[in-house]
């Protein structure tokens, strides 16, 4: 279709994605909300979603919380921020080279990790366990994701990228391809990235990192992105799937064991998680008892505790238990 004045937005889009996407990307209409809406005459739904997520406040928050290193010395260490915008680059480029749609794979990567609380994997671990023991529920973060973009800041995304959001994570498969990407690049992302911090903060030395996973995909974070994209890109081609060859992709995850055992849950490494973890179960018990106000109307007690408490940066935590700790007068 030529490009015209009077050919509208949505036409051209159409048009576009029916001769350059691969038949088997996502398409940007119609438009699948819980609540219709009319449509942009000059951005696609998946656009609308990204900008939603990038104005929400869970997003400017991601700046303050903790990917791996708490309160780091330094200026170059990754916030769960900067973790999002990488893994979203990666995304976007894996999309573009399988000819999948770049906008919803950019809106699921800019929105998967809103729901994270406060300090990594530690405030994750503390308010599973806290909600488990009081409650009898779990704490997921992809979860918690959800009910951010859903509930509590009210987004009305389009059906595919909440999917997306909620299966980046764990062992079922988001609907499209392009959320496939996001669950597969996030890990690409951070275990490459956390390799780089913890080097940089002492925790780890080059020589300490498993040789074979090594010789094989690089021996920088670029290298190892590079090999681990271009492998993931002719398997995913080959197969018309988002699949990993298992030479390459057994040598990530062994790469991600790696990680958990020496640095994400190993003592010497997180030196301040159980100031942390005394910290978070403190203010989960406080509020459990002292209920905050809903986020969401109608929320359960135990919806108002998460909510809340997830909700909170590293930062805000802290002061938080503070004040409630420190005597008035202080």
């Amino acid at each position: 279709m030529p490009h015209t004045a009077a050919a509208t937005f949505r036409e051209r889009i159409e048009s576009f994605e029916d001769e350059r996407l691969s038949p088997l990307a996502a398409r940007s209409y119609p438009a699948l909300r819980e609540r219709p809406e009319e449509d942009s005459d000059h951005r696609t739904p998946f656009q609308r979603d990204r900008d939603r997520i990038v104005h929400s406040k869970a997003f400017r928050r991601l700046k303050h919380k903790t990917q791996v290193f708490i309160s780091p010395e330094g200026d170059h260490y990754r916030t769960r921020l900067t973790h999002t915008l990488e893994a979203c680059g990666i995304a976007r480029n894996v999309a573009r080279a399988l000819g999948l749609n770049e906008d919803l794979t950019e809106a699921i990567g800019l929105g998967h990790d809103l729901g994270h609380p406060p300090f990594g994997h530690i405030g994750e671990a503390v308010l599973d366990e806290r909600l488990h023991d009081r409650y009898g529920l779990r704490f997921r973060h992809n979860e918690h994701s959800l009910r951010v973009v859903e509930r509590i800041e009210s987004l009305n995304l389009t059906e595919q990228v909440r999917d997306g959001i909620l299966h980046h994570t764990g062992d079922e498969q988001a609907a499209t391809l392009e959320g496939r990407i996001v669950h597969v690049v996030d890990r690409i992302a951070y275990i490459n990235h956390d390799i780089d911090d913890a080097i940089r903060a002492g925790v780890l030395r080059f020589d300490d990192l498993p040789r074979d996973e090594i010789e094989l995909l690089g021996d920088s974070g670029s290298a190892r992105i590079e090999t681990l994209v271009r492998d993931l890109l002719a398997r995913s081609e080959a197969e018309e799937d988002i699949v990993q060859g298992d030479e390459v992709g057994g040598a990530m995850l062994s790469l991600r064991t790696f990680m958990f055992d020496r640095v994400y849950l190993a003592p010497d490494a997180q030196r301040e998680r159980p100031r942390i973890e005394r910290m978070l179960r403190a203010l989960f018990d406080y509020y459990a008892e002292h209920l905050p106000p809903p986020a969401v109307e109608g929320s359960s007690d135990p919806e108002r505790v998460v909510d809340y408490l997830a909700g909170m940066t590293d930062r805000f935590a802290v002061r938080t238990f503070a004040d409630l700790s420190l005597p008035e007068g202080f």
